[in-house]
């Protein structure tokens, strides 16, 4: 019987510099008949299931199940099929990825360290492009990675596009095949680059995507302790200095509602008071529960209907962003006639 395959583990190791990138750990799975992925923090979206993502929202408060689906692990134990060997995948690895449509060569060839630690310096490669908004190539790429690297630049590219999008929330897009150029983008299209005013921190999209998908997922708001619940759970705790996010409650309660994305209000009627958070208004603006949810179907290798009531809720949200859309163009419509008329009885009234 052959050995299982290895998993890959992106470790956030707050003894490292600021500028530290996730390095990876082999650990074995027998359970997985493929290599697996996972991330120690907080990424509990990427899971093996549908029925896994709806555990997830189940754990987050048991007593408003969304679903009857059996037991699964628990959602910060998390494991997932590589994006780039899934049916869908990220769009920064097996649409546009360099090389996907070729046989990758074997990375076990190499020792998995030394893959990481080219992961690694092409992940910090990429973040200062990111900082400092400038494209790349894969010609700039492989000179980050060496010559000696190069027949496994597919393989290290995938791991490091992949741990940059759902890690940092930043997708490495193609541009232009012709060259194999890349643009550094948020993911689903926010205009939040993550990065706070002194320019030297660690972007933070990623953990902003998951807060809002979990506020989706729970019915448009969650409660204030059931998000530092599953926060501590993926190793970042109230109180404590994230050396990447910094302190969780500042950036939840204060950056991120004066920025916009969220709502952090009290619950109706509570006494003593408690909070809860909600979407706030510039996240209605720049994306929509439908993005979202393709997003999490994209990550997990399934598709938007294999969640049912949140595919449901997503249409609900698309028709009436639809109704809202005609109702303003009316409304402008309206307001431009009656200008226009009124102009038109102003200027042959006689005197």
């Amino acid at each position: 019987m052959p050995r299982a395959p290895k998993r890959r583990r992106y470790m956030l190791e707050e003894g490292h510099q600021a500028q530290s990138v996730p390095m990876a750990e082999e650990e074995d799975d027998s359970s997985s008949s493929s290599t697996c992925s996972s991330f120690s923090f907080s990424c509990p979206l990427i899971l093996s299931s549908p029925e896994e993502l709806f555990a997830l929202s189940d754990t987050l408060s048991p007593s408003q199940s969304l679903s009857s689906a059996s037991p699964s692990p628990s959602p910060t134990a998390v494991v997932s099929t590589p994006l780039s060997q899934s049916d869908n995948g990220s769009s920064s690895q097996k649409e546009e990825g360099p090389s996907t449509s070729q046989a990758l060569p074997d990375a076990e060839s190499f020792p998995r360290n030394v893959i990481n630690d080219k992961v690694g310096d092409l992940i910090e490669f990429l973040l200062l492009k990111y900082r400092t908004k400038e494209m790349t190539t894969e010609t700039e790429m492989l000179n980050i990675i060496t010559e000696d690297y190069k027949d496994h630049f597919p393989v290290i590219f995938s791991e490091a596009s992949e741990c940059m999008q759902l890690v940092f929330g930043i997708d490495v897009k193609e541009v232009d095949p012709s060259d194999h150029s890349y643009v550094l983008v948020t993911t689903l299209g926010l205009t939040y680059d993550g990065v706070l005013s002194d320019g030297q921190s660690m972007p933070k999209t990623g953990l902003l995507i998951f807060i809002l998908s979990i506020i989706f997922m729970k019915g448009d708001c969650v409660p204030e302790e059931e998000v530092w619940e599953v926060l501590s759970a993926t190793g970042v705790y109230v109180g404590r200095e994230h050396f990447i996010y910094g302190e969780p409650r500042e950036l939840l309660t204060k950056v991120w509602v004066q920025e916009g994305y969220l709502e952090y209000q009290q619950v109706p009627n509570s006494d003593p008071a408690c909070y809860e958070f909600l979407w706030g208004p510039r996240a209605h603006v720049e994306t929509s529960k439908m993005s979202f949810l393709e997003f999490l179907a994209k990550i997990n290798g399934s598709d938007p209907r294999s969640f049912p009531l949140w595919y449901e809720e997503a249409l609900r949200d698309q028709e009436e962003r639809a109704q809202s859309r005609i109702a303003t163009t009316d409304n402008t419509t309206s307001m431009a006639s009656a200008s226009s008329s009124a102009m038109s009885s102003s200027l042959f009234s006689p005197e």
